[in-house]
Protein backbone atom coordinates (compact mmCIF):
# COMPACT_ATOMS: atom_id res chain seq x y z
CA UNK A 1 0.00 0.00 0.00
CA UNK A 2 1.24 3.48 -0.86
CA UNK A 3 2.21 5.97 1.82
CA UNK A 4 0.21 9.10 2.44
CA UNK A 5 2.35 12.07 1.38
CA UNK A 6 1.94 15.37 3.22
CA UNK A 7 3.82 18.64 2.79
CA UNK A 8 4.07 21.22 5.57
CA UNK A 9 5.35 24.62 4.44
CA UNK A 10 6.38 27.57 6.58
CA UNK A 11 6.45 30.99 4.91
CA UNK A 12 8.87 33.80 5.65
CA UNK A 13 11.69 35.87 4.22
CA UNK A 14 15.32 34.70 4.21
CA UNK A 15 18.04 36.49 6.11
CA UNK A 16 18.84 37.47 9.65
CA UNK A 17 17.19 40.88 9.48
CA UNK A 18 13.78 39.24 8.97
CA UNK A 19 14.23 36.44 11.49
CA UNK A 20 11.86 37.72 14.21
CA UNK A 21 9.44 39.59 11.90
CA UNK A 22 5.73 38.94 12.10
CA UNK A 23 5.88 37.98 8.40
CA UNK A 24 8.21 35.10 9.34
CA UNK A 25 5.84 33.32 11.72
CA UNK A 26 5.56 30.43 9.25
CA UNK A 27 9.33 29.85 9.46
CA UNK A 28 9.24 30.09 13.26
CA UNK A 29 6.40 27.56 13.64
CA UNK A 30 7.99 25.13 11.17
CA UNK A 31 11.38 25.41 12.92
CA UNK A 32 9.71 24.55 16.23
CA UNK A 33 7.81 21.64 14.66
CA UNK A 34 10.84 20.00 13.00
CA UNK A 35 12.87 20.44 16.19
CA UNK A 36 10.13 18.64 18.16
CA UNK A 37 9.83 15.88 15.57
CA UNK A 38 13.61 15.43 15.23
CA UNK A 39 13.77 16.28 11.53
CA UNK A 40 17.00 17.54 9.97
CA UNK A 41 16.57 20.28 7.40
CA UNK A 42 18.90 20.50 4.38
CA UNK A 43 19.61 24.06 3.29
CA UNK A 44 20.33 25.43 -0.17
CA UNK A 45 20.17 28.99 -1.41
CA UNK A 46 16.57 28.46 -2.59
CA UNK A 47 15.02 26.33 0.18
CA UNK A 48 15.35 24.41 3.40
CA UNK A 49 13.67 21.03 3.29
CA UNK A 50 13.43 17.86 5.30
CA UNK A 51 11.65 14.52 5.13
CA UNK A 52 10.39 12.05 7.68
CA UNK A 53 8.53 8.74 7.31
CA UNK A 54 6.39 7.72 10.25
CA UNK A 55 3.30 5.55 10.75
CA UNK A 56 2.56 5.21 7.03
CA UNK A 57 3.00 8.92 6.32
CA UNK A 58 5.79 10.56 4.33
CA UNK A 59 6.18 14.10 5.61
CA UNK A 60 7.91 16.76 3.52
CA UNK A 61 8.88 19.97 5.31
CA UNK A 62 9.71 23.11 3.35
CA UNK A 63 10.85 26.66 3.92
CA UNK A 64 11.14 28.52 0.58
CA UNK A 65 14.23 30.73 0.95
CA UNK A 66 13.52 33.11 -1.87
CA UNK A 67 11.44 36.11 -0.84
CA UNK A 68 7.81 35.69 0.26
CA UNK A 69 6.29 36.61 -3.11
CA UNK A 70 8.36 33.84 -4.78
CA UNK A 71 7.28 31.04 -2.41
CA UNK A 72 5.28 29.16 -5.03
CA UNK A 73 8.23 27.92 -7.05
CA UNK A 74 9.70 25.73 -4.28
CA UNK A 75 6.25 24.51 -3.19
CA UNK A 76 5.16 23.54 -6.71
CA UNK A 77 8.48 21.83 -7.52
CA UNK A 78 8.42 19.69 -4.35
CA UNK A 79 4.73 18.91 -4.94
CA UNK A 80 5.25 17.80 -8.54
CA UNK A 81 8.47 15.89 -7.86
CA UNK A 82 6.84 13.82 -5.09
CA UNK A 83 3.24 13.60 -6.33
CA UNK A 84 1.71 15.60 -3.47
CA UNK A 85 -1.72 17.02 -4.40
CA UNK A 86 -2.73 20.51 -3.17
CA UNK A 87 -5.17 19.08 -0.61
CA UNK A 88 -2.21 17.38 1.12
CA UNK A 89 -0.27 20.63 1.48
CA UNK A 90 -0.45 22.80 4.60
CA UNK A 91 1.01 26.32 4.46
CA UNK A 92 1.70 28.18 7.72
CA UNK A 93 1.61 31.97 7.32
CA UNK A 94 0.97 35.29 9.03
CA UNK A 95 -2.56 36.72 8.95
CA UNK A 96 -3.03 40.47 9.49
CA UNK A 97 -6.83 40.19 9.58
CA UNK A 98 -6.62 38.26 12.88
CA UNK A 99 -5.50 39.67 16.21
CA UNK A 100 -2.17 38.44 17.52
CA UNK A 101 -2.45 34.84 18.79
CA UNK A 102 -5.56 33.78 16.86
CA UNK A 103 -4.90 30.56 14.89
CA UNK A 104 -7.30 29.30 12.26
CA UNK A 105 -7.40 26.68 9.51
CA UNK A 106 -8.70 27.36 6.05
CA UNK A 107 -8.76 25.29 2.89
CA UNK A 108 -8.83 26.92 -0.50
CA UNK A 109 -10.19 30.40 -1.19
CA UNK A 110 -8.53 33.67 -2.05
CA UNK A 111 -5.16 34.97 -0.95
CA UNK A 112 -6.39 37.90 1.16
CA UNK A 113 -3.63 40.08 -0.28
CA UNK A 114 -0.90 37.72 0.98
CA UNK A 115 1.73 37.58 -1.77
CA UNK A 116 3.17 34.24 -0.65
CA UNK A 117 -0.27 32.56 -0.76
CA UNK A 118 -0.99 34.23 -4.11
CA UNK A 119 2.25 32.91 -5.64
CA UNK A 120 1.68 29.38 -4.29
CA UNK A 121 -1.87 29.29 -5.74
CA UNK A 122 -0.58 30.49 -9.11
CA UNK A 123 2.39 28.09 -9.28
CA UNK A 124 0.39 25.07 -8.05
CA UNK A 125 -2.42 25.97 -10.44
CA UNK A 126 -4.84 25.51 -7.54
CA UNK A 127 -5.88 27.33 -4.35
CA UNK A 128 -7.02 24.02 -2.79
CA UNK A 129 -4.20 23.68 -0.25
CA UNK A 130 -4.71 24.16 3.48
CA UNK A 131 -3.52 27.21 5.36
CA UNK A 132 -2.78 27.61 9.05
CA UNK A 133 -3.30 31.33 9.51
CA UNK A 134 -1.42 32.81 12.45
CA UNK A 135 -2.80 36.15 13.63
CA UNK A 136 -0.24 38.96 13.83
CA UNK A 137 -2.69 41.85 14.07
CA UNK A 138 -2.64 44.95 11.93
CA UNK A 139 -2.08 48.64 12.48
CA UNK A 140 -5.07 51.01 12.51
CA UNK A 141 -4.01 52.51 9.18
CA UNK A 142 -3.88 49.98 6.34
CA UNK A 143 -1.09 52.00 4.69
CA UNK A 144 1.14 50.84 7.57
CA UNK A 145 0.47 47.10 7.04
CA UNK A 146 3.67 46.34 5.08
CA UNK A 147 5.81 47.96 7.78
CA UNK A 148 3.85 46.14 10.49
CA UNK A 149 4.40 42.65 9.09
CA UNK A 150 8.10 43.40 8.53
CA UNK A 151 8.54 44.58 12.12
CA UNK A 152 9.68 42.32 14.95
CA UNK A 153 7.36 40.86 17.53
CA UNK A 154 7.22 42.84 20.77
CA UNK A 155 8.80 41.38 23.93
CA UNK A 156 5.32 40.61 25.27
CA UNK A 157 4.37 38.82 22.03
CA UNK A 158 7.68 36.91 22.02
CA UNK A 159 6.93 35.64 25.54
CA UNK A 160 3.63 34.17 24.30
CA UNK A 161 5.05 32.47 21.20
CA UNK A 162 6.07 29.14 22.84
CA UNK A 163 2.48 28.53 24.00
CA UNK A 164 1.14 29.55 20.57
CA UNK A 165 3.64 27.23 18.87
CA UNK A 166 2.25 24.37 20.98
CA UNK A 167 -1.29 25.26 19.86
CA UNK A 168 -0.13 25.42 16.22
CA UNK A 169 1.58 22.02 16.50
CA UNK A 170 -1.63 20.51 17.92
CA UNK A 171 -3.60 21.93 14.99
CA UNK A 172 -1.03 20.43 12.60
CA UNK A 173 -1.37 17.02 14.29
CA UNK A 174 -5.18 17.29 13.99
CA UNK A 175 -4.80 18.09 10.27
CA UNK A 176 -2.49 15.07 9.80
CA UNK A 177 -5.05 12.80 11.52
CA UNK A 178 -7.83 14.14 9.29
CA UNK A 179 -5.75 13.55 6.13
CA UNK A 180 -4.93 9.99 7.36
CA UNK A 181 -8.63 9.20 7.82
CA UNK A 182 -9.49 10.48 4.34
CA UNK A 183 -6.54 8.59 2.80
CA UNK A 184 -7.50 5.38 4.62
CA UNK A 185 -11.12 5.58 3.45
CA UNK A 186 -10.01 6.18 -0.15
CA UNK A 187 -7.56 3.24 0.07
CA UNK A 188 -10.28 0.89 1.35
CA UNK A 189 -12.41 1.38 -1.77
Amino acid sequence: MANLKLMIVGLGNPGQKYERNRHNIGFLVLDDLVKDWGVDMNHSSKEAKGKMDKDGVSYYFLKPLEYMNLSGKAVSELSRKNGIPPENILVIHDEVDFPFSKLKFKQSGGNGGHNGIKDISEKLGSPDFFRLRFGVGKPGDSALTAGHVLSNFSQEEMSKLPELFDQAKQKIKDWVRERQIIFSKASDK
